[in-house]
């Protein structure tokens, strides 16, 4: 991050803050190597377009208090593409199985459309997704502990990646911020890579749901390459260039139209 500009720099703090909820001076200037100074004007400047509001010693996003209250995720852009990614990779899923589902807009997609299914087994990080699941008699919900994470609507930290080291399931469907064949799997922060880690080690196929936005964007840190998962669910704006590229990868590319 040595050398980022000012309008990458006060981008990627945005996206930080979008998926923590909030974000303290003194992890931003150590995860972006620049001064505490630097942060706190990036920060004001973020305040003044209206999207955080600065508080001592750090921000938080504005919208959270009345997302959280209505229990809707932040992140509600590409949904048409979402909603289709999400009825494949439900039609993927058998009654009686044991399933992993990552916190996240697209996966939401697929438990709304996993409601009709019966006798399930699932292990979540995600409050909304363990809502709509747990509802449906029969289910069996799982969560972990952790730290509550407003804008995902979910539970990270230590805590629930411990939980998931003692958890076996047959598929796991995992979110992204950024897919590429360089960079691998990307996020807008720290917190949730050691979880991400845990649960794809605790699932014997690893589905990536993620829609064409995402495909050669980075986001701030890497999780690992493309070896991680076995197969990627998108929508049908992929380029074949990009399917031939992931298909070098050994990933399945499942394209929902």
């Amino acid at each position: 991050m040595v050398g980022l500009l000012s309008e990458p720099r006060r981008r990627r703090i945005l996206e930080w803050v979008q998926e923590e909820g909030a974000a303290r001076v003194r992890d931003l200037a150590a995860a972006f190597q620049v001064s505490e100074a630097t942060i706190r004007q990036d920060l004001e400047r973020l305040e003044q377009d209206g999207l955080v509001t600065r508080e001592h010693g750090g921000a938080f996003l504005n919208s959270v208090p009345a997302q959280v209250g209505a229990m809707v995720l932040h992140h509600q852009e590409n949904m048409d593409k979402k909603r289709k990614i999400g009825a494949m990779a439900a039609g993927l899923v058998k009654d009686g199985e044991t399933l992993i589902l990552d916190a996240g807009t697209t996966t939401t997609e697929i438990a709304l459309r996993l409601v009709h299914h019966r006798n399930l087994t699932v292990i979540t990080n995600a409050l909304n997704i363990a809502m709509i699941l747990g509802a449906v008699p029969g289910n069996a919900v799982h969560m972990p502990g952790g730290q509550f994470k407003a804008p995902t609507l979910s539970l990270s930290g230590d805590k629930s990646a411990e939980y998931f080291r003692n958890i076996f399931a047959g598929k796991l469907f995992l979110a992204t911020a950024g897919v590429a064949s360089d960079s691998g799997l990307t996020y807008p922060s720290f917190a949730d890579l050691q979880l991400k880690e845990a649960m794809i080690k605790a699932a014997s196929h690893v589905y990536l749901v993620a829609d064409s936005t995402k495909i050669n964007k980075s986001s701030f840190t890497r999780l690992g390459s493309l070896e991680m998962i076995q197969s990627f669910i998108t929508d049908d704006a992929i380029t074949d260039t990009d399917v031939a590229e992931f298909e070098r990868s050994g990933i399945d590319v499942m394209i929902a139209r």
